[in-house]
Order: structure tokens, then C-alpha cells, then sequence
């Protein structure tokens, strides 16, 4: 009977330290968190550098852009089987940008009616921490 309890004992927690396993895996940021350094091309004055700063979680991803132009918050985006939609609404009107994420690097394509153009970003590596 004793060992019955042990067993059980044991079972317990194995399954707890499992649980408590899975809930920090679904904490872990996922891959599009972090700052993206990007360049948009095709539009009235040409490239134009921009930075998303992003923090996702599962489908979900929030953040901003800053470019020369100024900068402001991500009205919605998601990112689904590697393809990341950022929608964001300013004075001067709506941006679309659809991007698929490949080897760590963003590719795809902007619009800004009547505008359109592609425009790709790579991660910037984690600041140091002392």
C-alpha cells in the first residue's frame, strides 16, 4: 500500500512539472518579437528605411513603426503559418504590409493607395544585457 502512495505521489509530480513546462512554452515570445530594421522600395521618394518594434504572441502581434516620417502603433497585424499582416491607419491614410517570414528575414509587399511597392526587414540582434 505504501508504495502504491509513492507511486502516486510520484505521478503527481511528474504531471505537475509538465504542466508548469507547457506553461512556460506558451510565454516564449515568439519569432517575430523584437526590432526589425527594414526598407521600403517603390514609393514617391524612393527607399525609405523604417523599424517595427513587435512583440507576438501565438497568432496575436502588436507593436509600431518609426520611419523619417514619424512613427505610431500597429492598428492590427497577425501572423499566420509564416506570413505576417500589418494593417496601420495614420492622418495620412491606411498601410498595408503583407511579408513572409523565410530564414529569419521578412519579404513582401506595402500599399498605401494609390502606392504599392515590396519591402523586406531583418531582425536586429538582442541588446546585451550585464
Amino acid at each position: 500500500m505504501k508504495a502504491h502512495r509513492v507511486s502516486l505521489a510520484a505521478l503527481a509530480l511528474l504531471i505537475i512539472v509538465a504542466y508548469a513546462q507547457g506553461a512556460e512554452k506558451k510565454h516564449k515570445p515568439g519569432p517575430l518579437t523584437g526590432t526589425w530594421e527594414c526598407t521600403a522600395h517603390g514609393g514617391p521618394q524612393g527607399d525609405l528605411p523604417f523599424t517595427l518594434t513587435l512583440e507576438q504572441s501565438g497568432e496575436q502581434v502588436i507593436g509600431s513603426v518609426e520611419s523619417p516620417m514619424g512613427g505610431t502603433e500597429i492598428t492590427s497585424a497577425t501572423f499566420k503559418k509564416k506570413h505576417l499582416e500589418i494593417h496601420i491607419d495614420t492622418q495620412q491614410g491606411s498601410y498595408d504590409l503583407t511579408a513572409r517570414l523565410k530564414k529569419g528575414k521578412l519579404t513582401g509587399e506595402w500599399t498605401h493607395d494609390p502606392d504599392k511597392g515590396t519591402w523586406e526587414g531583418s531582425k536586429q540582434a538582442p541588446a546585451a544585457t550585464h
